[in-house]
């Protein structure tokens, strides 16, 4: 059995985006539902007061979504985690249509859980 993570890197992206919870909720929802997550609670947010970034968190049954905006280098960090197996979904059209990015790198790692 064997889990699967997805590390995301985006640039290029419009700051006051990046300082949008509304914008970054949507892209959660987004997320949720292409992939057909199950989200436990609601998302946890934090504004840093100096920069305006954005940390979410969002808990799932499947294990958790978290994004790190740096508005003032348009550029966020968001990490996919997922217990079970499943197909990556197109980031590069979801995070360029959402966020603004003009570019993303995208890495997945299997989470193999046996030797």
């Amino acid at each position: 059995m064997a889990g699967v993570e997805w590390l995301l890197e985006m640039y290029g992206c419009p700051a006051e985006t990046l300082r949008s919870r509304e914008t970054l909720t949507q892209l959660f929802q987004d997320i949720i539902t292409r992939m057909n997550l199950k989200p436990l609670g609601e998302c946890i947010w934090h504004e840093f007061p100096s920069t305006r970034g954005m940390t979410g968190f969002w808990l799932l049954q499947e294990s958790h979504l978290a994004i790190h905006t740096f508005p003032e280098f348009h550029s966020a960090c968001l990490n996919v985690f997922s217990c079970s197996e499943r197909s990556a979904i197109d980031w590069e059209a979801v995070l360029s249509g959402t966020l603004g990015a003009k570019e993303v790198r995208a890495r997945e790692f299997l989470r193999v859980y046996e030797k």
